[in-house]
This record gives structure tokens, C-alpha cells and sequence, in this order.
């Protein structure tokens, strides 16, 4: 056996198991994508673009295409907004306070999202609902703030979810600046604001983009917090292919419906990774 042809047989079993449970699975849905259904015969094996002419023709699709990128981009934002900065603390903290910190920011990912997200909805539910009761008995608001049904909900509830990403996104960047560099910059005159600007930013930024990545990916494909959270009067792509698959068993139209989310997912994902890439290659060069 050459030492070339060893890591192959070594890598193959992954291999096979990444065929076998991810491409395989994709290649049927697209390929279902392009058969017939009727409410009569059910699925039809012959090829048509009819179900890719329904998604494309009709301004339903789009609108809740639309709300699942606007819905994704916004808990993004968020989880950077509020993750990063909890990263930048995490890790000036000594233990064994940082321990315990960690721990908590990563206990959503140690508890079912089915569970966590129950209970966000017990905490939004109407006037019973945790939050309004308590912002009623404060004086703070006069009638309960819809939360349930609300595209608010759904983003308060996912941002909670991935946040933990972002944050373990940015911290493992963050483990390998030496913060000598940063407290060098605040010795030669520069500002506190300035030297995380223009010292800390840019050697996390790989980590902050890693993490944009996944919680962008992670929100538009979420499927529990929005079927919950939402219910069925806000539909996202996710949940519009499950009622496809399952309710009304079209199950073509429903693997349209997948395959494109999938398709939009690589093309956002890997342009913006580029363009930021290239972006902030230029500025802080």
C-alpha cells in the first residue's frame, strides 16, 4: 500500500457516510422537484418544469422567500451585535469566572430546541404571557404586545437560539490575538474605542464572519422556532416545504421549494463571504 492511496481508504468511510446521508438525500429532492403530481395519482414520474413555473410565477412564494432572508439577516445582525462584545468580555475574563460564563452562554445548545422554544412561547403567550404580565403589573405598557404569531417573536426567540454560535465563533478568534497587541495600542495615545477598531477588529473579523455564516444558515433554514413561534399565519421556507411534504402531500412542489432555499443559501453565503472577505482585505490593509 503507497503512502498516497492511505489517506483515501482512511477518509473513505466519511466519505461514504457524507454520500450517503447528504448528497444522495439532495440529489432526490431536486430530482422530485421536476415530477408531475395530481391530487388523484399523487406523485407522477415524468419531467416537467411545472412546480419551478408555480414558484417562480406566483408573488406568494416570493413574499415568503422574502421574509425567511429578511428574518435570517436580522437575527445575524443581532447575534454579531450582541455576541461579539460578549465573545470580547468571555475572554478577559480569569477563572474560574470564564468557565462559568462559557457554560452558561453554551447551556441553549445543551437544552432541546423544541423546549426552548416552548418556552419562549410560554414567555410570549398574550396577557398571560410572562413578559406582558410582568410589563402590565410595571405600568410599562397599557395592552400585551403581540409577540406570538409576529415575525418579532420568531427573531427574539432565534436570536437567543444562535447566539451561542456567534459567541464561540468570535472567542476562538479572539484565542489567538495575543492581548499585548491591544494593550500596545492603548500605551502609544490610541483611544479604548480606536485600538478595538482598528487592532482587535480585524484579526476577529475571520471568526465574526465564520459566525455571521453559520447563524445566517442556521435562521433561514430553522424550521422549529419559526413553526412554533410563528405558527402558521407566518410561513418561511422551511415550514412552507413541510406543509407541502406532509399536508398537502405535494411532495414535488415541496422539494421546489427545498431545493431553492438550498440553492439561495450557497449563493448568499459564498458571495458575502468573498465580498467581506475582499472588503476588509482593502480597509484595513
Amino acid at each position: 500500500m503507497t503512502p498516497r492511496v492511505l489517506p483515501y481508504l482512511l477518509s473513505a468511510p466519511a466519505l461514504l457516510l457524507f454520500v450517503g446521508v447528504v448528497l444522495i438525500p439532495i440529489a432526490m429532492t431536486v430530482v422530485l422537484s421536476f415530477n408531475d403530481w395530481s391530487m388523484t395519482r399523487g406523485i407522477i414520474p415524468e419531467f416537467t418544469l411545472k412546480n419551478w413555473q408555480e414558484v417562480f410565477g406566483d408573488a406568494y412564494f416570493y413574499g415568503i422567500f422574502f421574509r425567511t432572508l429578511r428574518l435570517a439577516l436580522i437575527v445575524t445582525l443581532i447575534t454579531a451585535v450582541f455576541g461579539a462584545p460578549e465573545a470580547y468580555v468571555l475572554n478577559r475574563m480569569r477563572r474560574p469566572w470564564k468557565g462559568l460564563f462559557l457554560l452558561i452562554v453554551l447551556a441553549p445548545l445543551l437544552i432541546s430546541v423544541v423546549a426552548r422554544t416552548l418556552g419562549w412561547a410560554l414567555l410570549f403567550g398574550g396577557q398571560t404571557g410572562l413578559i406582558n404580565k410582568s410589563l402590565l403589573a410595571l405600568g410599562v405598557i397599557a395592552t400585551p404586545i403581540p409577540f406570538m404569531f409576529t415575525e418579532t417573536g420568531v427573531i427574539i426567540a432565534l436570536s437567543h437560539v444562535l447566539i451561542p454560535f456567534m459567541v464561540l465563533a468570535v472567542w476562538t478568534a479572539l484565542q489567538q490575538l495575543d492581548p499585548q497587541v491591544e494593550n500596545a495600542a492603548r500605551s502609544l495615545g490610541a483611544a479604548p474605542a480606536l485600538a478595538l477598531y482598528r487592532v482587535v477588529l480585524p484579526q476577529v473579523m475571520p471568526g465574526l464572519l465564520s459566525g455571521a455564516i453559520i447563524v445566517f444558515a442556521l435562521a433561514a433554514s430553522a424550521f422549529a422556532t419559526p413553526a412554533i413561534i410563528g405558527g402558521r399565519r407566518l410561513k418561511v421556507a422551511s415550514t412552507l416545504a413541510y406543509d407541502e411534504f406532509l399536508n398537502t402531500l405535494n411532495w414535488p412542489l415541496g422539494g421546489t421549494v427545498a431545493t431553492l432555499l438550498l440553492i439561495a443559501l450557497v449563493a448568499i453565503i459564498v458571495g458575502a463571504n468573498r465580498l467581506i472577505e475582499r472588503r476588509y482585505a482593502q480597509v484595513f490593509q
